[in-house]
């Protein structure tokens, strides 16, 4: 597991106006004769013949390699179809205040500041010029990846290209190109911060490879966060009535993403047909929760565990980088009176995203299934308590966050009257002698979030208001007891 290089991104990002926001304009070439407008011939560039050719075929959207080197794709002005092509060129470097880059072939980083010649005797085209639009995977200085056009060309550095850029956004890169993928995340690329002294991460990967404490096994491809932790017991309960909390929650990540350039014909700038984003991914927790908590007015939070991730999807030759944040929490809320020691297991799945149409903008979407069932019941005493192990999943573009969610599985406890009930694991039986009361307990799931501004980095118009997921909310009867 990767120790964490920089302080997590909040998962819930302040409504402001973000450079993504900029539609792609069309700067006109200065002129194909001046030095700044010499470019490097793209690698894997293909005749117009074949460009309109290959129109209908969708993009293919697959992990990037993580072995490979990072990726770089470039549209320039006039591309048929408005497309990026995979190119040699490397971001060398990048100052995100004064958004200046050096741009360089590959292997040639260090050279003379002066442009080479060729056999023939010709001076070699630079590798950049005004009007070029640039998508490249984390390079130095954007951790978040890059995907901006470049609107002057400044001068040869030792390095390579020094140029102006500015934001831009996908539909300047993928065109009028279709593309659609599910991309699992690798769960070992996960950056961690554990927030509490009891917190254990676990994951699986292919290759029979895994990481975490000895025993603990998952599926493939899955992430597993484990914690234990007291809570505040209740004033006046017995030694014995002492509250804790403790279980894990198991998720397998992906990336959902689709992009339909059906209004990008030509590269006019004027945005996607279709376009979609979210995070999806199969759940499976333990929740257990012991004694008598303290009275609260209103539920606590107590995160437990911060995760990131910036996996690299390939759409077609287009690196397209992903922000993915995850933060697993506890809530527990009560009156201060029942006494419990419950447990139940939650599997099942979930996504939040939002889906684009022209015409029809963005329409959210919240999804979950998920079954539950008791491990073990025993409820003493009246009272209420509700305890959840949730995670706040929010996933974006290029270091602008486009949706942020909350799922929370939960279990929840009434009792009424003087209540002294126990149901064993698998049990069919009725509780045990000396009930004078009634108790329920309940699984639940509630699932909400939000579509902020910056999904935007579509090419899509600008969103005036964030969007809410709206909230989905379920409730099922998993055990109760009665005289």
């Amino acid at each position: 597991m990767r120790t964490r290089k920089r302080p997590l991104r909040a998962l819930v990002p302040a409504l402001a106006a973000s450079a993504l926001f900029l539609a792609a304009g069309c700067s006109a070439d200065p002129g194909s004769h001046s030095p700044a407008a010499q470019r490097v011939p793209d690698a894997g560039t293909s005749a117009t013949a074949t460009a309109t050719a290959d129109k209908d075929q969708p993009l293919a959207v697959a992990a990037a390699p993580a072995a490979a080197p990072a990726s770089t794709a470039v549209a320039r002005p006039g591309t048929v179809g408005g497309r990026a092509r995979k190119t040699s060129l490397k971001v060398r470097s990048y100052d995100s205040r004064t958004r200046r880059a050096v741009i360089s072939a590959a292997g040639s980083g260090g050279s003379s500041p002066s442009p080479s010649v060729t056999p023939g005797g010709t001076a070699a085209p630079r590798p950049a010029a005004i009007g070029d639009v640039i998508a490249s995977a984390p390079a130095p200085g954007a951790p978040d990846g890059l995907l901006v056009k470049v609107t002057n060309v400044i001068d040869e550095t030792a390095e390579g290209t020094e140029v102006q850029t500015a934001p831009t956004t996908l539909d300047t890169v993928l065109g009028d190109s279709q593309a659609k993928g599910t991309v699992p995340v690798d769960p070992a690329s996960f950056d961690i911060e554990r927030m509490l002294p009891d917190v254990k991460v676990s994951w699986a990967k292919t290759g029979d490879i895994h990481s975490g404490p000895e025993g603990t096994r998952m599926p493939l491809g899955s992430l597993r966060v484990d914690v234990a932790a007291k809570v505040a017991t209740a004033e006046g309960a017995p030694a014995s009535a002492a509250a804790s909390v403790s279980g894990f929650v198991q998720v397998a990540p992906e990336v959902d993403f689709s992009y339909d350039g059906g209004a990008s014909a030509g590269s006019t700038g004027s945005g996607p047909g279709a376009a979609s984003l979210g995070v999806s991914g199969d759940w499976s927790s333990q929740w257990a929760l012991k004694g008598r908590v303290a009275a609260s007015a209103k539920p606590f939070r107590v995160p437990f565990a911060k995760l990131h991730a910036d996996p690299v999807i390939q759409v077609g030759p287009v690196p397209v980088v992903v922000n993915l944040d995850l933060t697993c929490y506890f809530e527990v809320s009560a009156d201060g009176g029942v006494t419990v020691d419950v447990q139940q297991n939650f599997k099942g799945d979930f996504k939040a995203g939002g889906t684009f149409v022209t015409g029809k903008g963005w329409t959210p979407v919240s999804e979950s299934h998920m079954a539950s069932a008791p491990v073990r019941t025993s409820v003493t005493a009246a009272g209420r308590v509700k305890a959840a192990l949730g995670v706040q999943p929010s996933v974006g573009l290029y270091g602008a966050v486009g949706i942020s969610a909350d799922l929370t599985p939960y279990l929840r406890a009434e009792a009424a009257g003087t209540v002294t009930g126990t149901l064993p694991v698998g049990s069919d039986t009725k509780p045990g002698i000396g009930v004078t009361g009634a108790w329920t307990l309940y699984g639940g799931l509630d699932l909400s979030g939000t579509l902020v501004l910056q999904l935007s980095a579509f090419g899509t118009p600008v969103l005036q208001h964030p969007i809410p997921l709206g909230t989905l909310h379920r409730e099922w009867k998993l055990a109760d007891g009665k005289v």
